[in-house]
């Protein structure tokens, strides 16, 4: 049987690490306002999820040439030309791109990643 203690002092650790989220999630809404501002928005909401969509894939694709290059799995002038700190920005373009979708599509992150944490630990409960 798995220790269900340890879920919860988890579930607990990332509840309380909510005001961290919380600053992330008013750092979104600022950039969507932004964003709108700068390039204008779409009147048509269904556009803005289409290219916010669009613009994650871009992001996850950036990211996954950044997994190459740190497997050394690129051209040698790629990795010749490798600035390291490229991976961890490509992380937080993926986070902060998915965090915007989510926003323009009304989904309650915080608590969509809550259900998902006690979803996985129920798969290892026996």
């Amino acid at each position: 049987m798995r220790d269900t203690t340890k879920d919860q002092k988890v579930l607990r650790k990332i509840i309380s690490q909510n005001m961290q989220l919380k600053n992330l999630q008013k750092f979104v809404s600022k950039e969507d306002r932004r964003l709108r501002k700068y390039f204008g928005g779409y009147k048509d909401e269904e556009k803005r999820i289409l290219a916010r969509t669009v613009k994650l894939t871009e992001e996850l694709g950036e990211l996954c040439d950044e997994v190459l290059s740190y497997n050394s799995l690129q051209r040698k002038e790629k990795l010749d030309n490798h600035d390291k700190n490229s991976l961890a920005e490509e992380f937080a373009d993926v986070m902060i791109t998915t965090l915007l979708l989510a926003d323009v599509m009304n989904v309650d992150i915080e608590k969509a990643l809550k259900d998902k944490i006690k979803k996985i630990n129920n798969r290892y409960k026996k």
